[in-house]
């Protein structure tokens, strides 16, 4: 066990380390210290994060707001002091999940790394695969930073990373280790690790084709976007971006990177330049997708020469960043509208893709084009959206009083 002080003292030079705002730092001192004053009040000295919780509790009554569905984002924000305390001491490094800045690794590793993504780019990996495995390859470096250089990484370095993916879902975790994989092979071949090291990255399997994409009811849909208050700039923001998703089918990331240029207001068409795919498709602007976006630009966009169309409404004023989950605008707006999220399901805004390709499905859409729609290079990747539908897997299914030779 470690002591609550002694914890903050050098969770406080990590942060400062990271380059955490001096703003930021002020906030968190004064969250650290009324902690200690909880601590001390109940005679612990020493770091537990069932403590902390309780902390959380009593100061913003987390778990019954939670339960309710009405947590504010203060509340959000106390609960990840806990949270990143208790990850601390278990992985002694700050996670991605609560620092998202890029510019934390140093000018040579900046260098590796983008000689890593280079030699993807001539191997054939696709755009996204060579943008992600960059982003993931920084997120594992910045972890070894935490413990010394990347020579040193050693076994024990990559099952302490591999530990801070737990409550990760499999598909993730397989992704991140397959990034951190292809890079120690490529850092072994540049002379920067022991190839040996490679041995210590455990292999996950997890098969894409076996999961069930998670999809909405159209009426949970449509209340949602009713709930939305669109009187303000947030609600016509939030308003836009879901009605995009919801009918056009746009990944997240491709949302973030839309341009005002992109609308092709005479034609009624809408270009999309896809991140993961690197190819720029045509889609036809519908009616209500074009208003709520006319809106939005109208009455609600602030005044700014950002080219994006959608942009974050706290300072500093900007484009939302690729590391921003517009999912907690779709979770917002569904608690707000009383509409139930379970936890055994997905609930981002990419289960609005998957809800909008199982609808034209059912509609009798060809598959071609639906996967056209969603930007799949291979309709492989759209037919697992069969197995959402009941409808459609009964016509799949095959009678077994029907013999063979009648079946042909």
């Amino acid at each position: 066990m470690v002591a609550l002080s002694a914890l903050i003292s050098s969770l406080e030079r990590e942060l400062a380390r990271l380059g955490y705002q001096d703003s930021t730092m002020v906030w968190y001192r004064g969250c650290w210290r009324r902690l200690e004053r909880y601590f001390a009040d109940r005679g612990f000295e020493e770091f537990s994060l069932e403590i902390a919780m309780a902390w959380v509790d009593a100061t913003c009554d987390f778990f019954a707001k939670e339960q309710a569905g009405t947590l504010k984002q203060t509340d959000v924000y106390l609960f990840r002091v806990a949270q990143m305390l208790g990850d601390f001491v278990a992985h002694g490094a700050v996670l991605r999940r609560y620092d998202r800045r890029a510019d934390k690794l140093t000018a040579d590793q900046a260098e590796l790394i983008a000689k890593f993504q280079a030699g993807l780019r001539a191997d054939g990996c696709a755009v996204s695969t060579v943008r992600t495995y960059g982003t993931l390859a920084g997120e594992y470096l910045a972890f070894v930073n935490t413990r010394g250089r990347l020579a040193d990484c050693d076994a024990r370095t990559v099952e302490a990373f591999v530990a801070t993916l737990s409550g990760y879902q499999a598909k993730t975790v397989e992704q991140k280790l397959c990034a951190v994989r292809s890079f120690l092979r490529f850092a072994a071949r540049q002379g920067q690790v022991d190839a040996d090291v490679l041995k210590a990255v455990p292999t996950v399997k997890s098969s894409k084709q076996a999961r069930i994409p998670s999809v909405w009811d159209a009426a949970d849909v449509n209340k949602i976007l009713n709930g939305i208050d669109r009187g303000n700039p947030s609600g016509k923001r939030d308003y836009a971006i879901i009605t995009l998703v919801t009918r056009l089918g746009l990944r997240s990331i491709d949302v973030k990177h839309l341009e005002l240029d992109d609308f092709d207001w005479p034609g009624n068409r809408l270009w999309v330049s896809q991140v993961k795919t690197g190819r720029r498709i045509q889609l036809p602007l519908l009616k209500d997708v074009g208003w709520a976006v006319i809106d939005y630009i109208r009455h609600g966009r602030p005044a700014t020469d950002c080219r994006q169309v959608f942009l974050r409404h706290t300072a500093p004023i900007g484009p939302f960043s690729d590391q921003d989950h517009l999912y907690q605008i779709l979770c917002k707006h569904a608690r707000a509208a009383r509409v139930a999220l379970s936890d055994q399901r997905r609930h981002g805004m990419h289960s609005l893709r998957h809800t909008l390709a199982t609808r034209l499905m059912e509609g009798g859409t060809p598959i071609e084009q639906i996967a056209d729609i969603l930007g799949h290079q291979s309709v492989d990747s759209t037919g697992v959206y069969l197995k959402t539908s009941l409808g459609l897997l009964r016509q799949c299914a095959l009678n077994p009083d029907v013999t063979s030779e009648e079946a042909l």
